[in-house]
């Protein structure tokens, strides 16, 4: 139980739904979609589809989505892959001869063909109730009636401004400049896409003078995107994969998202008696970034697009994560975890929602960079991903850039399960920190017993890039003392990631909860 004294969230309690994520209004349409008969699906539909327009920096319909799907009645669990593909023209081959050395992040190479769309049309035909115009009224009557822009929103809109270019400058800015908290974000023709995408399904995106603008955008920006490519794409229903905890088991997607990496860095934990550490104490902190390098080490070796990945076997083997975690020195900082590994690897908005049927939706929808690429189509203001920075032009890697290929991909929804059944669709997000944030989430509720609130709220600190992030939730002495282990620590300047997760309980109570970084909040009914 939290102090009542100290600033804080409690969780939220219902029994009939649930939905938890990072926006208010996203948890409002879809609480309401559940009460007007609805179902889970439906409801994720309508509150992320929605994020798109109250969070436009984190999400859209130019991006990707993962989904985790339990259907009611069942205890199965479907994963759908709604990333898209590089357009058939990517090659690495030529990027490199004309003197790239990675795929930067704002250029039209980095634009992979957007797959969410595809996937919210799938998901709703094969699982939802209420029909896709139901679930996309909300986000429609948003865009032409705008958002209040809100704190964290601003914040982040603030910072991301430089990456927005040409026409995206337009949609995106407010007389030249990022919002004010408070003020109102309109996008009428993303409301004119969205009627179209309603009234005639993802044809309607795909083909015609909506691919055609983006089409036209990107190619004038010095892409190589087709009419074909954009007619191509399609979702892939995909087998989960599993993990054990600490009698948790974790289930994740498999390449090109990283779930496999969450998976090993839990993995690499549990060869640790990680519940005798201080929670909040150094030696936790430095375990977690320990294991993050190595972990993150083997993500950038293997993970790639299903059709090119040879060794998920091996990121998911219990020796792997033993020969790892015998790498780890509690006392000193690894400098460089790519050569200590060497010997063991020889041979990227999030929303949850729970119906009344408890059918049960994690998924994970975005553009990947704050902005994605910054380039945006022209007439309707499609804000294009760039998940293609992904790719690595190392040539003969699993992800080297190619045609009709999918990218690494950070973003992962992730589900908890034990005893045989569903206990808590769970998310992190935060770019790169999704996969340490899904084994710290789960290392909270699991080593320390903490519940869904807490284990969201508690301090974080992360590994990435040469500095060890540590938010200002640890004691100054905890930082001192990882210092002193030869760690560059750093208070980071945003915090580190957002999280979302409802508990499902055997008595029927629904317990959600959110994260006090982002905007959102958890709403039952």
């Amino acid at each position: 139980m939290r102090d009542y004294h100290l600033p804080g969230r409690s969780a939220v309690y219902a029994t009939y739904g649930m939905c938890a994520t990072s926006h208010p209004l996203g948890a409002k349409v879809a609480i309401q979609i559940l009460e007007a008969g609805g179902n889970a699906v439906d409801a994720a539909i309508a509150g992320a589809v929605l994020l798109g327009i109250a969070e436009p920096q984190m999400t859209g319909i130019g991006g990707d989505l993962f989904a985790l799907v339990k259907p009611a009645g069942r205890e199965d669990i479907i994963a759908l892959n709604g990333s898209g593909r590089a357009p058939a023209g990517l090659d690495a081959a030529v990027l490199r001869a004309e003197g790239h050395a990675t795929i930067a992040p704002t250029s039209p190479h980095a634009v992979t063909v957007p797959g969410a769309v595809d996937a919210f049309c799938r998901l709703s035909r094969d699982h939802g109730r209420a029909g896709l115009a139901t679930a996309l009224a909300p986000a429609i009557h948003y865009a032409d009636a705008g958002v209040p822009v809100a704190p964290r929103v601003a914040f982040d809109w603030a910072l991301a401004t430089d990456t927005l270019q040409g026409a995206a400058r337009d949609f995106y800015l407010l007389d030249g400049a990022a919002p004010k908290p408070g003020q109102l974000f309109r996008a009428p023709a993303q409301a004119e896409v969205l009627r179209r995408i309603a009234a005639e399904g993802r044809d309607a995106f795909y083909e015609g003078e909506i691919a055609e603008d983006m089409v036209d955008s990107l190619r004038a920006a010095g892409g190589s995107h087709t009419l074909d490519d954009f007619a191509a794409t399609a979702c892939d229903y995909v087998e989960p994969i599993r993990g054990s905890y600490k009698g948790y088991e974790l289930v994740e997607h498999p390449p090109n998202g990283q779930g496999a990496c969450a998976m090993l860095l839990a993995n690499i934990l549990d060869e640790f008696d990680v519940a005798a550490m201080d929670p909040w104490g150094a030696d936790r902190a430095h375990l977690e970034a320990e294991a993050t390098k190595l972990a993150y080490d083997a993500r950038n070796r293997f993970v790639a697009d299903p059709a090119h990945m040879t060794r998920l076997d091996h990121m998911l083997s219990r020796d792997t994560a033993r020969r790892l975690a015998g790498l780890i020195d509690m006392g000193r900082a690894m400098e460089n975890p790519a050569e200590l590994s060497e010997t063991v690897h020889k041979d990227t908005i999030y929303i949850t929602v729970v119906d009344r049927d408890r059918m049960a939706v994690s998924l994970i929808y975005s553009i990947f960079n704050s902005f994605g690429s910054g380039i945006a189509s022209t007439k309707y203001g499609i804000l294009m991903q760039n998940r293609g920075s992904g790719f690595t032009l190392q040539k003969s890697h699993p992800n080297e850039a190619g045609g009709g290929k999918r990218p690494m991909h950070t973003i992962i929804p992730g589900m908890l399960r034990a005893g045989g059944k569903l206990v808590m669709p769970f998310g992190v997000m935060g770019g790169s920190y999704q996969s340490t944030g899904h084994a710290r989430f789960l290392s909270n509720v699991a080593d320390f017993g903490l519940d869904p609130q807490s284990a969201i709220d508690a301090p974080r600190s992360f590994f990435d890039q040469g500095e060890l992030r540590v938010e200002r939730g640890y004691p100054d002495a905890v930082r001192a003392d990882l210092s002193a282990r030869g760690h560059k620590v750093v208070i980071p300047d945003t915090a580190i990631g957002g999280a979302q997760a409802i508990r499902i309980d055997g008595d029927g109570l629904l317990e959600g909860a959110s994260d006090p970084r982002k905007d959102g909040c958890a709403l039952g009914y």
